[in-house]
């Protein structure tokens, strides 16, 4: 990972943020592309903290301002990141946006954030990132989205949630088959579990869910693994983090439990 370039997506906090520092550990220089210019009151971190902490990591940052669902701000802050450091080596799809509502419930305004931010957006980054992973010796595109599980208990559940997840693994499929001939790799990356993000709290289950999740680090640790594959012969995979981790070595995962003591909560869209 030294001196490769990570475009994330979401950067600011969470998971992206988690990803972003395991690949500084490593030497990677990361755009921390996210919405969050100015501190939240329920949440924490910036672009601009990230990217304090992903220097301090051993890594080179830089934050740009991008909301993934305007393509003007995408296509110039990608043009940023192929100035500042010279290309892009990985892309990694994380922003999303939540609401597990019901279809009677769900406000068209929240089916069109998911769908805009989920699929849309990540169609578009991973389309004015192409260019560049194309001239990348390891092109990789990693989207944080499920397996394309289609039990219908999945989707009478929340189905405006599920359709946009799902849109985002189909992006995934379909660009695993687009670019293998130029040797640029497509996968998905799910959590067994529920992980312990803004997200797990607000939208799902509140502290109590977060004492049964994982941390984003597990993530983060699947993440480097998949990124360090080699993307002409890794690519079209739904992989979980579990099994990426066990692949590698890992048969203890009680330092990524938020708490030892609780049953782990598993995540949506899981067997």
């Amino acid at each position: 990972m030294k001196n490769i370039t990570a475009f994330i997506s979401g950067a600011s906090r969470g998971i992206g943020k988690a990803i972003a520092l395991r690949l500084a550990r490593e030497g990677a220089n990361i755009v921390v592309a996210a919405k969050t210019a100015e501190p939240h009151p329920k949440l924490e971190g910036t672009i601009y903290s990230a990217a304090d902490e992903i220097i301090a990591a051993g890594g080179r940052a830089l934050p740009l301002i991008v909301d993934v669902r305007s393509e003007e701000i995408v296509k110039n802050a990608i043009d940023k990141a192929v100035d500042h450091f010279g290309g892009i080596d990985v892309l990694v799809n994380n922003a999303s946006a939540i609401n597990l509502s019901n279809t009677e419930d769900l406000q068209m305004k929240r089916f069109d954030l998911m769908h805009s931010i989920n699929v849309r957006g990540t169609f578009m980054v991973s389309k004015y990132c192409i260019p560049f992973l194309k001239k990348s010796n390891n092109g990789h595109i990693l989207t944080l989205s499920p397996p394309l599980n289609l039990k219908p208990e999945w989707f009478g559940a929340h189905l405006g949630y599920t359709m946009s997840k799902y849109g985002m693994s189909m992006t995934v499929l379909g660009l695993a088959e687009e670019l293998k001939k130029y040797g640029v790799a497509a996968n998905a990356l799910w959590p067994q579990t529920t992980i312990a993000t803004a997200a797990v709290k607000f939208a799902l289950g509140g502290d109590d869910m977060m004492a049964c999740s994982r941390k984003p680090s597990i993530m983060a640790d699947a993440a480097f693994e998949i990124l360090s594959r080699d993307s002409k012969t890794c690519t079209g995979n739904f992989f979980i983090d579990e099994d990426v981790l066990k692949e590698s070595g890992v048969d203890n995962f009680d330092s990524y439990a938020v708490d030892t003591s609780k049953t782990l909560f598993k995540d949506l869209f899981v067997e």
